[in-house]
């Protein structure tokens, strides 16, 4: 039985160095699923004999670490830990180790990418010349537009840099930054509602809270300007999803691009399949070959020195 039990099928996609760490310190590792999350089931069958777990967006929680007695230490394969249970983590005594940083360029260009790609209308477009049709659909130039952004880590403060050489005016909230920080970083510091209501494009770069009601909720969206842009590449019960759909269809929110869903995969049902001007994809923020090798090496190495009782550097819990 394997010691470590990789979930998620991005691991070392683009490298095997981190299968290598795992080798050279003696460690056994296995992913069972190759094009998939490890199924919920599985999972709970599976981890009895494990001492590590590297997991993408499985729900970690308190059911899962005790049916693994041998538990020592959860390495998310990303940078988010809202879907592990920090807390029952902290009572068993298992660590939770992460990847700061080492995927916020990679998020960050898809992020200007799907603003671009929404407000150009760059994949309607694209699906009418493949169907026959030569339309010539218009959209606004970003120069001297406002971007909001609501999250101003690392991935937001790139974000910005773009917005600036795109000619860009860059607002920006964070709860948990002084303004005098954001405005160090290059951007005009504003509350949430100012953010939201004042820019031409928002895009939301904040964790999620699991329970908590969507921060962008109907009365929100209702504030946003007339035609704005919605970008969310953070997660998806950020926003109210059902009135987000009802103001695109409505005209009210000129596009929308989203790379989180509150359900993942999209459900078939969802109302943002059918809503207009809207941008859709399977949660590839991450997806950058470098972020890929990069996250993969460090949750290893932290796996690694936590089983040798020694502190990780990136640690959750």
């Amino acid at each position: 039985m394997s010691q470590v039990l990789v979930t998620t099928p991005t691991f070392a996609r683009f490298s095997d160095a981190p299968w290598h760490v795992f080798t050279e310190a003696g460690l056994t590792a296995e992913r069972p699923c190759e094009d998939a999350a490890l199924p919920r089931a599985e999972l709970l069958a599976r981890v009895g004999g494990a001492e590590a777990l590297v997991v993408g967006l499985d729900p970690i929680t308190a059911d899962v670490m005790d049916a693994a007695p041998r538990l020592r230490v959860v390495a998310k394969h990303g940078v988010g830990v809202d879907n592990i249970d920090l807390d029952a983590a902290r009572a068993r005594g298992v660590r939770v180790v992460y990847a700061p940083g080492s995927n916020s360029r990679a998020v960050a260009e898809l992020t200007f990418g799907l603003i671009l790609a929404a407000t150009r209308h760059i994949p309607a477009a694209d699906a009418a010349v493949r169907a026959g049709a030569w339309p010539k659909p218009f959209g606004p130039e970003l120069d001297g537009r406002t971007l909001g952004i609501v999250g101003f880590g690392r991935i937001g403060r790139i974000l910005a840099g773009y917005g600036r050489a795109f000619g860009m005016r860059v607002a920006a909230h964070d709860p948990y930054l002084a303004p005098a920080e954001i405005a160090a970083h290059g951007a005009d510091p504003v509350d949430l509602d100012t953010c939201v209501t004042a820019s031409d494009v928002v895009s939301l770069h904040l964790p999620g809270d699991p329970g908590a009601p969507p921060l962008l909720d109907r009365a929100r969206l209702e504030a946003m300007r007339p035609g704005s842009c919605l970008v969310n590449a953070a997660r998806g019960g950020l926003v109210d999803e059902a009135a987000l759909a009802d103001l695109l269809n409505r005209g009210h929110i000129g596009a929308a691009a989203l790379d989180a869903f509150a359900g993942e995969p999209l459900p078939g049902d969802s109302p943002l399949r059918t809503a207009p001007n809207t941008v859709l994809t399977p949660h590839i923020g991450a997806c950058g070959r470098e972020a890929n090798r990069t996250m993969g090496a460090m949750v290893a190495e932290d796996i690694v020195r936590v089983l040798r009782g020694e502190e990780p550097r990136h640690a959750a819990a």
